[in-house]
């Protein structure tokens, strides 16, 4: 019986990117078995008894919860996987951001093909970007999940939350879940109040 072969999560929606970086990295790294999904809810589809992947290849500029959002969700699902942040946006505020919230490593696709090679091979190694101190001890919100967050302080459910602000259900129930997991609860009574005793919401 052969071993299973350690699983590299890729998360892109872009389906020509996905399919270089699977051709360079099985050029590369001949052991690894590529899996690929367009969001953070088709990567997060999968069943609950499917073999964890040993690194997950995340873009930011997703349709649904981006990146920057659903990394918290990734982390939950999959708490000892590291997660590469590969994207377009290379600003240092990015970086910082992308690191903040827990990326080993983030890499602007702008760099050459044997440097994201390269990147990759560290973490797969165990070799992590050094983390910047967190300033505030209060969990980062981007200005949707802060809407999404009000509106649940106001007891909304997920359908009036899409309503109100315009979005899809789907997209609304992946902030939400994002929020329960930063705020460290598992329920939305319990988000409001651990928002109000924050002092993230008025």
């Amino acid at each position: 019986m052969h071993a299973m072969k350690p699983t590299v999560l890729l998360i892109d929606d872009h389906s020509l990117f996905r399919a270089g970086l699977r051709l360079m990295l099985s050029d590369a790294i001949a052991h690894l078995d590529v899996r690929e999904a367009a969001s953070i809810d088709e990567a997060l589809g999968v069943p609950r008894d499917s073999p964890a992947p040993c690194l997950v290849l995340l873009d930011i500029q997703l349709p649904g919860v981006n990146g920057l959002d659903g990394m918290t969700l990734i982390h939950r699902r999959w708490p000892d996987c590291p997660v590469i942040v590969l994207s377009a946006d290379g600003a240092s505020a990015t970086a910082h951001s992308a690191l903040a919230r827990g990326a080993a490593r983030f890499i602007s696709k702008a760099e050459p093909a044997a440097a994201i090679q390269a990147a990759i091979s560290a973490v797969l190694r165990g070799e992590c970007d050094e983390r910047p101190a967190a300033a505030d001890p209060r969990p980062h919100l981007t200005p949707r999940q802060c809407e999404v967050l009000v509106l649940i302080c106001e007891g909304l459910s997920n359908k009036l939350i899409a309503r109100r602000l315009n979005l899809s259900e789907n997209t609304v129930r992946g902030h939400v879940q994002a929020l329960l997991a930063m705020l460290g609860v598992v329920s939305r009574a319990e988000a409001a109040f651990a928002a109000r005793k924050r002092g993230l919401v008025g």
